[in-house]
């Protein structure tokens, strides 16, 4: 069997898997999105038609400012009901191995020491007593900071069998999207977004909460899949778009919302696996009318354009 021969097998064996997992894409409920998350404009442009699950997807690109975003986009409960059953066995035929609540925790332990590490000489010079998870997954990364720094750990998640794991952990959790949940007047010393921020349905409206919700010398920590880095490592923008993400970030695009939202940028962390970038912040002075240079988001697009009518490369 020659090297494309074995290309096409290994892709038609994950399509079976993810196949088997009889999730319709199609038939759920959708939105449409009018309006750019970031910076307001209607002005889009559609870069792909698929995403690398091979479900109909429709990615667009905002030409005012370059966030790249799923449109038309599931609903809310169609993403509820997404996470409870389907999100870690698709993840896991795409993949080829099993990638669930369990799995995941040793992985999670090892993510929680970095992060850890690189957040210690950030955090309030006072004991920190209060710290919330967005997207919290399966507490493992809440409950490593609560052992080392001595906090109080919220989870919030939208998958039930890992706010469960997380419970289980002794962690307070509440099971939900956070652009749901109302956590009233509390303050967090420390607010984790971790691998996480992809995946919310309002990027601007968790932020601005985030800003509300944080302690005045607290720390926030956010990372993101650089969009940019994943579509030059696969040379091809649909292999970077996955029905999982409603919004795909670059450099440009998080720092602008960062800034938007009132956040100042810290410490950057270009993790190892070349993809996340991490970001470490204080509470600022918001900066709303923020926008990209107008030449950084002229070249994104040639890039990409580049990318998407250039040979694959092998």
């Amino acid at each position: 069997m020659n090297i494309d021969e074995r290309s096409l097998n290994t892709t038609a064996t994950r399509h079976a898997r993810i196949q088997a997992v009889g999730f319709d894409y199609a038939s759920r409920p959708h939105r449409s999105v009018p309006c750019c998350n970031l910076c307001g404009s209607d002005q889009f442009t559609i870069i792909a038609h698929r995403d690398r699950y091979g479900f109909p997807v429709k990615t667009n690109g905002c030409q005012g400012c370059s966030l790249v975003f799923l449109n038309p986009v599931m609903t809310s409960d169609a993403y509820g009901a997404f996470y409870g059953a389907m999100y870690r066995p698709l993840v896991s035929a795409y993949h080829g191995r099993l990638i669930d609540a369990r799995t995941i925790q040793a992985e999670q332990r090892d993510y929680a020491k970095e992060r850890a590490a690189l957040l210690s000489p950030f955090l309030p010079t006072r004991h920190s007593t209060t710290l919330l998870d967005i997207g919290g997954s399966t507490g493992v990364v809440a409950h490593a900071f609560a052992k080392r720094f001595g906090v109080s750990g919220t989870v919030v998640d939208p998958a039930p069998l890992e706010t469960d794991a997380a419970k289980q952990l002794g962690l307070e959790t509440v099971t939900g999207f956070i652009e749901e949940v109302d956590l009233g007047d509390r303050k967090f010393d420390v607010i984790l977004m971790c691998q996480a921020i992809d995946h919310l349905l309002d990027i601007r409206a968790v932020l601005n909460t985030v800003r509300g919700l944080i302690a005045s010398d607290g720390v926030f920590f956010v990372d993101i899949v650089d969009f940019r880095a994943v579509y030059l490592k696969h040379w091809s923008v649909e292999e970077a778009v996955k029905v999982d993400h409603p919004f795909y970030l670059t450099e440009l695009t998080m720092s602008t919302f960062l800034a938007r939202a009132g956040f100042e940028v810290v410490r950057i962390e270009y993790a190892t696996d070349d993809v996340h970038i991490g970001y470490v912040c204080r509470a600022s002075s918001a900066e709303p009318d923020k926008l990209p240079p107008d030449d950084a988001i002229t070249k994104f697009w040639q890039e990409l354009r580049h990318v998407q009518s250039a040979p694959r490369r092998r």
